[in-house]
């Protein structure tokens, strides 16, 4: 996706991109709303003449009730292959399953899908019920709620709601790369501040560097932190399961730069894949290279296998590591979590190393061995 590409209309309901786009469709072949003002594009060669910007074109897929769900109700726009549908928010603040092991009970998601593409993703399940391949469309058809912040702002002025702590990218990465076309955090993020009601950034991306300075100002007026999830700190395996993500070198560097900006950001160790890096020496060096960024928290959470997600990181496993197939049947096979006795020996782990660290104290028992301009390593 280009990073280039710019949005429109930041804050507005119906928040449409600037960017180069290959594809333009609406359901009912109805003319998409064109910007008030419009970017022009530079000349492509063979196109002089052309006519450049949002178009009306047929379908991406063939008409009839074999299209996608999601197809026959958004405005479709391609990005250098990858398919954002265009809706509005039928919900901004959507409860957060208890299965997650979160501790949030409120989230809210600008987009319904990642081009990160982790293999191990729970929330790929949802595209299932948009009529998409929880597989291969998860990280290449992502669903922008391009009027959330409008949304959010309604339902945070509603009577019935009681400020509860909101949780923020849980069905998708809010910086991904769409954002950086869509540009809706931002209208998220005043939307909160303005309500003073507290809430939590979820990211894998450096993206959210981008708004620190909105994050500040809201943390003027009520409680804002961020988590920034690292399940492991195995650049091969973050290779092998979390192609599209950025390094957890580079993720830890955020949590870094968040602390010390004053956002308080922790560590969410999610997931932690069983008998791949769960051994002793996985769980020390994250949490360690955790506690050398700073970070304020460190909160575990073990791989979770819901249909669609399950399918998926099984059939990796099954070409990569055949020979754990019968162990991670037993391990789920009462369900979506690994059996209990399992999860708290992981929890209990990551507890004590966190003690043995001093995350989340003043007082720490261990000493920072580097200094704040050494690069974090991940050796």
């Amino acid at each position: 996706m280009r990073r280039d590409a710019i949005s429109c209309a930041e804050d507005q309901p119906d928040a449409r991109p600037r960017g180069r786009q290959q594809a333009v469709r609406r359901s009912g072949q109805q003319q998409a709303r064109q910007p008030e003002q419009p970017v022009r594009q530079p000349e492509q060669p063979g196109q002089s003449g052309q006519q450049r910007g949002p178009s009306v074109q047929q379908s991406l897929v063939g008409e009839g009730s074999a299209r996608p769900r999601i197809e026959r109700q958004a405005v479709t726009r391609v990005f250098d292959g990858i398919t954002c549908y265009e809706v509005p928010a039928r919900a901004a603040l959507e409860r957060v399953p208890e299965a997650t092991e979160l501790p949030f009970t409120w989230g809210a998601s600008p987009y319904r899908g990642c081009e990160a593409g982790c293999g191990y993703c729970t929330a790929r399940r949802g595209h299932r019920y948009l009529g998409l391949d929880p597989g291969c469309d998860f990280s290449t058809k992502i669903v922008v709620k391009t009027d959330l912040a409008r949304r959010l702002r309604r339902e945070l002025d509603s009577p019935r709601w009681s400020g509860e702590p909101v949780a923020l990218g849980l069905t998708g990465d809010c910086y991904q790369p769409a954002e950086e076309i869509y540009r809706l955090m931002p209208g998220v993020i005043r939307t909160l501040a303005d309500a003073a009601n507290p809430f939590t950034v979820l990211t894998k991306s450096p993206l959210v560097l981008r708004d620190l300075d909105l994050l500040r100002e809201a943390a003027k007026v009520t409680q804002v932190g961020a988590l920034v999830s690292v399940g492991f700190v195995d650049d091969r395996l973050r290779r092998a399961v979390e192609p599209g993500a950025a390094t957890p070198q580079r993720r830890l560097e955020v949590c870094a730069t968040l602390n010390e900006a004053g956002i308080p950001c922790g560590v969410l160790m999610a997931p932690i894949l069983p008998l791949i890096a769960d051994s002793t020496d996985h769980l020390l060096a994250t949490v360690r290279r955790a506690a050398e960024a700073g970070a304020v928290s460190v909160t575990p959470v073990v791989l979770r296998l819901p249909a669609g997600a399950r399918e998926w990181y099984m059939g990796w496993l099954e070409r990569e590591h055949p020979g754990l197939v019968p162990r991670y049947q037993a391990l789920y096979g009462r369900g979506q979590v690994a059996e209990d006795g399992y999860r708290r020996r992981i929890a209990e782990q990551v507890r004590a190393l966190a003690e043995t660290y001093g995350i989340g104290r003043d007082a720490r028992r261990w000493r920072r061995r580097r200094s704040p301009a050494r690069q974090l390593a991940l050796v």
